[in-house]
């Protein structure tokens, strides 16, 4: 019987820790593919309990359409350092601070890609300050608050870390049914003992403060309606975090351009990569960085 193997990295990937004046975080770092010209640079980030390894599957496609992908670890997820039990480090206007700084090191204009958790942080981070982002794309990452039955899952999570360790929280987890994106280890890319070495590393401060913002999300898709950017809206046929009408009606109020890739739930990444590539690849070209360099080597 084989060992469970980490996520096997994109072709020409680099992993490599990508140096802010706010520390250093985890990135998988893919440039455009050979031969192709060099259409900008996009940051990606996971949602909660996620990690840079869920966007494994649509780093090659994105590369061949001319992109480099820089997906990052949040502050204390997984492979990025973070304290263990001092949840203000991980305030939204800390991580949205912290993705600014992402930003300028790969060399901004980016576009800007947040999936769950991840959407919400990108979302902080524009109306922080939109002027280091080319655009932003929410993928399954809704106008407020998770839904009733996801708050339940993620309640349980924090009062399982109040007397439980990382580890028994896990077993207890997967007892309690297959594995959920919130309030349980995502479903990803890798087998179960990669994800249990993510979960393991992830810092539990993070998640419980983290946690914590998924259930008491305002609804800002007003503040930033009134940002100039394009926005899109990419989610799944079913969504059990943000209901799938609820994310249209988010993209009819910020005059986004909306994808459903048929046949994805909540990880459109992961259950469909090459047309939830596609339809980012086909975005981006829609708007076009003109101030880009060829900036492959840069931002390590």
């Amino acid at each position: 019987m084989t060992s469970d193997p980490s996520p096997a990295p994109p072709l020409g990937a680099r992993a490599h820790r990508l140096r802010t004046p706010r520390g250093e975080f985890a990135a998988v770092d893919v440039p455009p593919a050979a031969g192709v010209p060099v259409r900008g640079t996009a940051l990606l980030l996971p949602g909660y309990t996620g990690s840079k390894e869920d966007f494994a599957l649509v780093h090659e496609p994105l590369a061949a359409r001319g992109y480099r992908t820089v997906a990052v670890d949040g502050r204390g997820q997984y492979e990025s350092d973070g304290p263990a039990d001092d949840e203000s480090a991980y305030a939204q206007e800390e991580l949205a601070r912290d993705v600014l700084a992402q930003a300028a090191a790969l060399g901004a204009p980016v576009h800007l890609v947040g999936h769950s958790l991840g959407g919400q942080i990108a979302r902080a981070a524009v109306l922080l300050d939109p002027s280091p982002f080319r655009s932003l794309t929410l993928v399954s990452s809704g106008p407020a608050h998770i839904s009733v039955s996801q708050e339940q899952r993620v309640k349980l999570l924090r009062d399982a870390l109040a007397v439980m360790s990382m580890a028994q929280c896990w077993e207890a987890i997967l007892a309690m049914g297959p594995p959920e994106e919130v309030g349980g280890p995502a479903r990803g890319i890798g087998g179960p003992e990669h994800l249990r070495r993510r979960w393991l590393s992830t810092r539990p401060a993070q998640l419980l403060a983290t946690g914590r913002q998924l259930c008491v999300e305002p609804d800002r898709v007003d503040e930033l309606a009134a940002v100039r950017l394009p926005f899109h809206v990419l989610s799944g046929a079913r969504d059990d975090t943000w209901p799938v009408p609820d994310l249209d009606e988010m993209a009819r109020r910020l005059r986004a351009h909306r994808t459903v890739i048929k046949g994805a739930e909540h990880s459109p990444a992961v259950d469909r990569p090459e047309p939830t590539a596609r339809a980012l690849a086909d975005f981006w070209d829609e708007h076009p960085d003109h101030h880009h360099r060829d900036q492959v080597g840069r931002g390590d």
